[in-house]
């Protein structure tokens, strides 16, 4: 697979606590460069980012991020904020301890406030796998797909571990063909990215490969 290929998939990604504003420019400038699908940034950094890069490059932002515990009117809030800001994509993470509670009506209804806050826009909906069981993810594939969001995706690369290819093959054998996947969390390599994309995936969620093309380029001039 053509690196170019894998560039166009990638939410070039920079989430640390501690980013800079300079820091996201150089981030837009790469992912224009290498024509990624967007830059993923956290929400205080998207109407810095939306003047930079205009409609050059879509601007994707986290809501109730990494530990999705937030009460449902904050998530909303936020998320209608990001979309005032300029965002074009939203990650929203669920709530993790209704799904532990097994208050699946509950996860529906959190899910849903986001889905209508942000109207028109790309929904993607982290489950946070690595805290899963294998039932509880076939469960979520389903309330993720009923509430409309256009992606399910894998983590929030901030808790035990990330993307796994099992969980890529279990969320696109049990959602349906309209809800798109999104491996994040431990793209380390152009060999990961394949098989995350050969097994289903439509997006990435990593810097590591916008890394890599860089590093090629440099080895080549």
């Amino acid at each position: 697979m053509d690196i170019k290929d894998i560039l166009r998939t990638c939410d070039h990604t920079l989430l640390r606590v501690d980013c800079s504003a300079q820091e996201i420019k150089v981030l837009c400038d790469q992912a224009i460069k290498y024509q990624c699908a967007s830059v993923c940034i956290p929400p205080c950094h998207v109407a810095g980012a939306k003047r930079y890069v205009g409609n050059r490059m879509k601007i994707c932002t986290v809501i109730g991020f990494p530990n999705g515990y937030m009460t449902t009117a904050a998530k909303a809030f936020e998320a209608s904020d990001a979309v005032k800001n300029g965002a074009d994509e939203i990650d929203m993470v669920i709530n993790l301890s209704m799904v532990k509670d097994g208050c699946w009506n509950d996860v529906a209804e959190d899910i849903k406030a986001v889905r209508r806050a942000c109207a028109g826009k790309v929904l993607k909906v982290i489950i946070e796998t690595c805290l899963l069981t294998e039932e509880e993810k076939i469960r979520l594939c389903a309330i993720v797909a009923q509430c409309g969001a256009d992606f399910i995706k894998t983590s929030t690369g901030f808790s035990k571990a990330g993307a796994t290819r099992e969980d890529v093959e279990l969320m696109r054998k049990y959602s349906p063909a309209n809800v798109q996947v999104k491996a994040a969390g431990g793209i380390t390599s152009i060999e990961d990215a394949e098989d995350f994309l050969m097994l289903g995936a439509t997006r990435l969620g990593t810097s590591r490969i916008v890394k890599l093309a860089i590093a090629a380029e440099q080895d080549n001039a």
